[in-house]
This record gives structure tokens, C-alpha cells and sequence, in this order.
């Protein structure tokens, strides 16, 4: 007989001095130890919780009808936005009705499922490893209830995903554990009555179709009843931008000319496959994505939509033309680019290399001087123009939807011709996403160039907000334009949003940034009257500060402003404010071996192909990123460095790899920049990156990517002095400022394009658990018998020999739920 001992008990529950088995010990021998709490991304990270049983009592109950045995699971770990998973079980004489998993210490997660035996949450974003309480309780038909209690300890986000190799397949490939899915593409129709695509050149009517070539964009939440929500992640609008086409696929068997002149119906389709697009997008069973074809937001903005004018060239002479007799009115947008967006919820498309699409050449005797100086400047010089829009002989003679595209100076003054219509473009163009009959407006305070983005630095209740832009092109600028008004946080949800607009970027300074060598910086003032920019300037004497605004280039020149290697998206760490600006490429011919600077060091060659081909230069360029001395958008001074050189692994660790590069990481001249959300962890703490590229130079290895990066700070690495090569044999030396080496858990890729592509244009839903990415013109080296790409019905699996590609936006889930790239 088994021996009993007793001890001093205040519950009756122990005056059975049976030696029968306890119900702890029956239960132990019934259930061993199992997984009761664990993390739903196990694959990526190898973590599994153990579990234990735990029991309400300690020995049995004379009660015939005991509470529960509940077991939950034992402490485990994972990080920042992945999913958690916990497990219970209950085991009763008579079944269990009741279940509830309760929160009872750290971070407030949302629970998913929390009245049964499973829940789940998103682990929170958090700055060091942090404890978090769960308490499962579990009740049966007498009403008797018992619980437990677990914890799960949360670490700091990090890169959850084995990285993508290189490959130069057609499709978009992403790591294991993802998956794709195909949004709105070119040509999809987007109101109620338009045809399906044929995608055979036979389309007509882009105004409601999707335009070509997608680009930068970004989600705009919508509630369950259509209105503006910031943080909704199911249903939304994505504003889109289309920059330019693949003209041979727009036409059944490529473009056309007869004696020179386009045909109408082709050129009109050309034109409104520019521009962007507002579309509905929602979320449906099993995590499905579809555009909705019907929905009262969709809206196509092209060159040929209504626009208006703000700030301080409206009105001026300078955009006075035979459409806008007072100068206040423009049509459209177009070779819209990179973007931005406010925190009053209107979007910044940006118009980047509009010159090339203007017929304008031999009219110079009609040209004052000052004219030509500006017009040469902003290279307005074709003899033709982009595609031949200005030939077409409309079949309306008052029609000048056409003629506008010819800017030479042909009537008897500015009123009677399109002469200044290069002057309408250029600019940031503030859309009203929620409102499709609000005419889009033109910005002109934020000054006319090849705008590469416009993106808003951190706002700060009384701070003046400032919005970040390069300008791309090979020497050109980074510019900043700090709001005349400080920012009232009210504004934020202002229904009348582009009163909004009015308020803060129709009025302040634009500023252009100078690089020096010390790792300082200057923002330069370009305010008519100031330094240089004056009447009595020889290269180009100033009038105003319109005129100033008209021709910012010409300005920056003036003041002398660092030029760089191709300056395309800005983005914002939206913890830190640190602002990142993509330095695409450069070559010899415009920064030779003797012409580089501390900011853009490098020259070299990266030989292209099995031939070798030279590519000498700065072909693979970098990132630069700066810190505002303050902290503050209204600072005038900054602290900067080079956060990352593009290069190939392969290439000299000394002078070019100088980021340490591996295969898993290695790239080529970056594009387009974005930051997480700060809704979900991918966004907070230490945000993720993402870096697109838009490459010539490495596509003998690859096809274009994204990589998703943690970076550190500015200045967190050191001072070097490289050696530079030259064609020649020559070498020169250059001192820099590198920040600290890449390594497998800050840089990694994430995404590999299909064949011939760009990538480009990239967000996610607020919560961080969708990722849109903009794949843009695949196969653009083909024509129409014989594209070089299928992309993206070679997607879901083989396409025909004929399958013409189509720009799309590619939709990425993480398979178990949680937050994309952790």
C-alpha cells in the first residue's frame, strides 16, 4: 500500500486520502508533452514551442462532474511580425462549451480567434526582446471553469526569408514560403461596358483601360462603406503611375507612319496609355486579390485630363499658351515617374523625362536668347518628338490634342501656339484619390525639372513639412521644398484635400543640396534675388521667382549645387527621418576619371557579356542618404554618407564592391526606394527598406530585382580612399564616406523579375501582410511576331510563342499570414 503523507490544507479537495492516482498524474500518462504554442513561419525559422500540461487541481475531485484539464503551451520565441499560433487543449467528463484566450501582459496584440482552443496574432514591433502573457481558460457544461497561462517572447524584427537567386527567368520569382498573384495589368478594363483585353494590338480605348508601363504607387484604405480609412488593409484604392509604353505592342503588327505622319487612332491610343490610374482593389476568400472592374473610384488620369495650376507660376507668362490663353490651365500629365504622397491623403505624381516628347527644332529665329538657354537646358531640342505625336492631322481641325505636341514657335505670339507647352510639364502633380471629378493640380512652388519623386519628410506638429526630390538625369540635383506653413496635425483629416494642398505646398523655399567633402552638407536657396539668381546673371538672367521655379535646373547651376549620378526616388526612414536618394548610373562621358567627388566616388569598369564589353563609369551606382542637422525637415545643413554601392560580388572588394556584396545580395543601379509602413512592424523600430532596380549594366547575369534591407545610420561607417580606373590604364584617387558593410541579415533579395523588366513602383496594405510591386515593360526588346517575354501569363505556366507581354502589378502574400520580408 502506497504511503500517504499529510500536510496542513485550507480545501477540502485534499481530505480524500486516497492513494489512487492523481488527476495530474492520469492526465500525464494520457497526454505527454506537446507543441502547444508555436510560430506560424517555422520553416523560415526553425522555432518550435514545447508545450506541458497544467491542470486546474492537484488531485482528484470528489465533485462526478470536475472542471476541465487545460494544457497550453510553455514559453517560446519569435520576432516582430510574424505569426503566432496558440494551442490549448481541454479534456472534461461532459464537453467543454466555453473557450477564451485573454491577453495578460506586454505589447497589445489583436488576438484572431480568441473564443477557441487556437488563436493567433501578428507579433508586435518591439526594440529589445519582450515577454508577452496569454491566459487560455476553458469552461464546461456545469459552468466550471479552469485556465493557464503561457508566454511567448518577442525579438526585434528581422529578415525571415531565404534570399532569391539571381536568374534570368520569366517570371517573378520570391522566396519559399510566398506567394504571387497577378493585379491589374495593361489594358485590363476598369469601368462597367469595356471590353476585355485581346492584347493583339486591336484595343482602343485606354481612357478605361489600364495604361502602359506601371510604375510608382501607393494604397489608399477604404472602409467597409467606402469612405477614406487610414489603416484599412482588405480594401483600398492604388493610385498607379504609367510612364511610357512599348509602342510595338500597342499595334496589330507595331506602329505605323505614312509620309511622316501618325495616324490618329494610334497616337491617341499612345497618349492615353500615359499618365495614371486610380483603381479599387479588395481582398477576398482565402486571401485573393481582384481589382473591381465597376467601382466609382476607378478614374484614368492621361495627357489629355483637365489639369490646373498653383503657386507662383500660375498665370505667368510662361505657361500662357493657345489652350490656356491666362495661363491658369493645362491638360493632363505624362512620363510620370516616381511619387509621393501626403498625410492628408492626396497623391504626388511626379513628371520626369516629359522633354524628348516635343517636336521643337528649327524656330531659333523666333527664340529670344534667354528662350534657347532654356529650352537646350531641359534638352526641348527633338526635331521630331517622342513617337510623332505632333504629325497626326486630326480629323477634328480645332482638335489640338495633337498639335500641342509641337512646340515650335510658328504664330504670331505665345497665344497663337504651343510654344510653351514644354513649360506645363515638369512639375508635382497632387491628385485626389477619394475624388474622381477633382481636376488634378500642378504644383509649381516645388519647381519644374525631371521630377524623380516627391516624398514627404517626417511631419512634426509646428514644423515647417518639407518634401524630398531628385531630378533624373546623368548630373543633375536633389532638391528639398520646405512648406511656407507649419504643419497643423488637424490637417491630417481635413475632407477638403487639396485645400489642404493649397495651404502647405502651394508657398516656401525650394532648396537644392550640395555634397561636401567632409560629409556635410548645404541646402542652397534658389529664391529669385538671392546669390546668383538675379537680373544681372550672365548665363541666364533671372526675372523672378517664377521664373526661377520655370527653370530650376538652371537655378541649381547658378549656386552651385553637387551634381549627381542620376538622381532618381527619395524615401524617408519614418523612425529616424533619414532621407535616402537613389543614384541610378553614370558614365564616362559625363563623370570621367578626373570628374568624380567625395558624393558620387566612383569610376570604373564593369565589363558586360561574354565579349566583355567596357562599361566604364560609375554603371552600377549607389545610395546615398542624409540626416537633417536637428533632426528637423526646416534644418538648413546635413550630415550624409553612401549607404550602399551597387556592384556585382564578384568585382574588387577595394575600390568597387566597396559594400561587401555577396551572390544573396549583390545588385545594380538602383531605382525605386520605400519604407514599411509604420501601421506594422516592417515600419517601426528599425523599418524595412526595399530597393528596386532598373538595370542595363547586370543584366547579362540578371534580370531586375528587389532586395528588402534593415539599414543603420548615417555615418555608421568610416572615411576610405579608393583608387578609380580609366580606359586608359589610368588611375586616380578619390576619398569617400562608406557606410557600414552590408551582411546576410541587413541586405537581402527578396525578388527577381521576368525577362527584360524593371521593377519598380512598391507598397503594402497597411498591415504589412500584402505587398504591391510594379513590374514594368517585360520583354521591351521584342515586337509583336516574336516578344521576348510573356510575362505575366508565363506566370501561371507556359504561354504561346505570341503572347504579348503586359506591364502589371505583382501581388505578394506570405503563405502563413504574417508581415511580408520578416
Amino acid at each position: 500500500m502506497t504511503e500517504i503523507s499529510f500536510g496542513y490544507t485550507d480545501g477540502d479537495v485534499d481530505t480524500n486520502q486516497s492513494a489512487t492516482e492523481s488527476l495530474n498524474d492520469m492526465v500525464a500518462q494520457r497526454y505527454s508533452r506537446r507543441e502547444m504554442i508555436r510560430n506560424g513561419s517555422v520553416a523560415l525559422t526553425g522555432a518550435v514551442f514545447g508545450g506541458s500540461v497544467l491542470a486546474a487541481c492537484d488531485s482528484p475531485s470528489i465533485d462526478s462532474d470536475p472542471a476541465p484539464v487545460v494544457t497550453a503551451g510553455t514559453s517560446g520565441n519569435t520576432s516582430a511580425g510574424r505569426i503566432v499560433t496558440l494551442t490549448s487543449t481541454a479534456i472534461d467528463n461532459t464537453a467543454v462549451t466555453g473557450h477564451a484566450w485573454t491577453q495578460t501582459g506586454g505589447p497589445t496584440v489583436t488576438l484572431t480567434n480568441p473564443t477557441t482552443p487556437t488563436a493567433s496574432f501578428v507579433a508586435p514591433a518591439v526594440a529589445a526582446a519582450t515577454v508577452l502573457t496569454f491566459a487560455y481558460a476553458a469552461t464546461d457544461g456545469s459552468g466550471n471553469t479552469s485556465s493557464v497561462t503561457t508566454t511567448v517572447t518577442i525579438s526585434p524584427a528581422a529578415l525571415g526569408f531565404t534570399a532569391v537567386a539571381k536568374n534570368k527567368n520569366d517570371v517573378v520569382t520570391v522566396p519559399a514560403g510566398y506567394s504571387v498573384q497577378i493585379g491589374a495589368r495593361l489594358g485590363d478594363p476598369i469601368a462597367n461596358g469595356v471590353a476585355a483585353f485581346a492584347n493583339n494590338g486591336t484595343d482602343t480605348n485606354y481612357a478605361q483601360r489600364i495604361g502602359d508601363h506601371g510604375d510608382a504607387l501607393y494604397w489608399y484604405g477604404l472602409s467597409a462603406a467606402g469612405a477614406r480609412d487610414d489603416n484599412a488593409s482588405t480594401r483600398g484604392l492604388i493610385v498607379q503611375n504609367h510612364e511610357n509604353i512599348n509602342q510595338q505592342y500597342l499595334h496589330v503588327a507595331g506602329a505605323t507612319s505614312t509620309g511622316g505622319i501618325r495616324p490618329e487612332a494610334e497616337a491617341l491610343k499612345e497618349i492615353e496609355c500615359h499618365g495614371l490610374s486610380v483603381i479599387e482593389y479588395a481582398e477576398g476568400a482565402n486571401r485573393q486579390w481582384a481589382y473591381v472592374q465597376a467601382s466609382s473610384f476607378n478614374r484614368r488620369i492621361t495627357p489629355n485630363t483637365p489639369a490646373v495650376f498653383n503657386g507662383p507660376v500660375r498665370g505667368t507668362d510662361f505657361l500662357k499658351t493657345a489652350y490656356s490663353k491666362d495661363g491658369t490651365a493645362g491638360r493632363g500629365t505624362i512620363n510620370n515617374c516616381a511619387n509621393g504622397h501626403t498625410p492628408w491623403a492626396t497623391n504626388l505624381t511626379c513628371e520626369e523625362n516629359w522633354a524628348g516628347y516635343f517636336r521643337r527644332s528649327g524656330d531659333n529665329a523666333a527664340r529670344s536668347a534667354k528662350e534657347l538657354t532654356a529650352l537646350s537646358r531641359y534638352g526641348v531640342t527633338s526635331g521630331s518628338g517622342s513617337y510623332g505625336w505632333s504629325t497626326v492631322i486630326a480629323s477634328d481641325a480645332a482638335n489640338t490634342t495633337f498639335r500641342r505636341w509641337d512646340a515650335r514657335a510658328t504664330g504670331a505670339d505665345a497665344l497663337a501656339d504651343f510654344r510653351n507647352e514644354p513649360n506645363q510639364f515638369g512639375w508635382v502633380v497632387e491628385v485626389d484619390p477619394y475624388n474622381p471629378g477633382a481636376a488634378p493640380r500642378k504644383r509649381t512652388a516645388l519647381g519644374r525639372m525631371g521630377h524623380e519623386g516627391c516624398w514627404p519628410g517626417n511631419f512634426v506638429a509646428g514644423r515647417k513639412p518639407a518634401f524630398y526630390m531628385g531630378d533624373d538625369s546623368r548630373r543633375e540635383y536633389m532638391y528639398k521644398f520646405v512648406s511656407a506653413t507649419a504643419w497643423v496635425a488637424a490637417d491630417a483629416t481635413n475632407a477638403d484635400r487639396l485645400a489642404m494642398g493649397d495651404k502647405y505646398l502651394d508657398a516656401g523655399t525650394l532648396y537644392v543640396a550640395k555634397f561636401n567633402a567632409d560629409g556635410t552638407g548645404t541646402w542652397l536657396p534658389l529664391v529669385f534675388g538671392t546669390g546668383p539668381l538675379t537680373a544681372t546673371n550672365a548665363t541666364y538672367p533671372f526675372a523672378s521667382q517664377a521664373d526661377v521655379l520655370v527653370n530650376t535646373r538652371l537655378a541649381a547651376d547658378a549656386v552651385g549645387a553637387t551634381p549627381m549620378d542620376r538622381p532618381e526616388w527619395t524615401a524617408v526612414n519614418p523612425v529616424t527621418g533619414e532621407v535616402y536618394l537613389t543614384l541610378t548610373n553614370n558614365n564616362a562621358s559625363l563623370r570621367p576619371l578626373n570628374g568624380t567627388d567625395a558624393a558620387n566616388p566612383r569610376h570604373y569598369n564593369d565589363p558586360y557579356g561574354t565579349a566583355g564589353s567596357a562599361q566604364y563609369g560609375n554603371p552600377n551606382g549607389h545610395i546615398v542618404r542624409l540626416r537633417e542637422d536637428g533632426d528637423t525637415t526646416e534644418a538648413l545643413t546635413f550630415k550624409w554618407d553612401i549607404y550602399l554601392f551597387g556592384a556585382g560580388a564578384d568585382l574588387d572588394p577595394a575600390n568597387i564592391n566597396l559594400s561587401g556584396l555577396t551572390a544573396d545580395n549583390d545588385f545594380s543601379s538602383p531605382d525605386g526606394l520605400w519604407f514599411g509602413r509604420p501601421q506594422n512592424a516592417s515600419g517601426l523600430v528599425k523599418p524595412v527598406l526595399w530597393i528596386q532596380t532598373d538595370d542595363g549594366a547586370y543584366t547579362d547575369v540578371t534580370n531586375c530585382m528587389m532586395l528588402a534591407a534593415i539599414p543603420g545610420t548615417v555615418q555608421d561607417g568610416a572615411t576610405k580612399t579608393i583608387t578609380n580606373t580609366g580606359s586608359g590604364g589610368a588611375t586616380a584617387t578619390q576619398a569617400t564616406r562608406v557606410g557600414a558593410p552590408a551582411t546576410a541579415a541587413t541586405l537581402k533579395r527578396f525578388l527577381v523579375g521576368p525577362v527584360e523588366c524593371e521593377i519598380t513602383g512598391v507598397d503594402s496594405t497597411p498591415d504589412g501582410r500584402t505587398l504591391f510591386v510594379g513590374i514594368q515593360h517585360p520583354g521591351e526588346g521584342g515586337t509583336p511576331a516574336a516578344p521576348t517575354s510573356h510575362w505575366p501569363a508565363s506566370q501561371s505556366g507556359s504561354a504561346g510563342a505570341t503572347v504579348r507581354p503586359r506591364s502589371a502589378i505583382a501581388i505578394i502574400t506570405k503563405n502563413d499570414g504574417g508581415v511580408v520580408a520578416l
